[in-house]
């Protein structure tokens, strides 16, 4: 079983920088892709970044590209986003996930985190 514990979100002024770090149980990290999502109220939890096993590949939504950096690291089970020149629209619950497989689209990880909070005022 994987459990994922998220950490790092708070209330930060538009244009500022955040960063989360999510810690997983699992044994085998490396062999997950892991990712974050984030749902804002009224809205359908979307897709944030995702990165590779081995953290060789990322990827992006649209909306956070250039401004959001995910990371990984193996030997300390870990994931990290940093986010900088955050905006008023990227307030929402962030969460982080992991799955054995990363889709080419539209992916859906097995395993999710309770969420962290991120506020950005204007």
């Amino acid at each position: 079983q994987v459990q994922l514990v998220e950490s790092g979100g708070g209330l930060v002024q538009a244009g500022g920088s955040l960063r989360l770090s999510c810690a997983a149980s699992v044994r085998t990290f490396s062999e997950y892709a892991m990712g974050w999502f984030r749902q804002a109220p009224g809205k359908e939890r979307e897709f944030v970044a995702a990165i590779t096993w081995t953290g060789r590949n990322a990827y992006y939504a649209d909306s956070v590209k250039g401004r959001f950096t995910i990371s990984r690291d193996n030997a300390k089970n870990t994931v990290a986003l940093q986010m900088n020149s955050l905006k008023p629209e990227d307030t929402a619950v962030y969460y982080c996930a992991a799955d054995p497989r990363l889709s080419s689209s539209n992916w859906w990880p097995g395993y999710w985190g309770q969420g962290t909070q991120v506020t950005v005022s204007s």
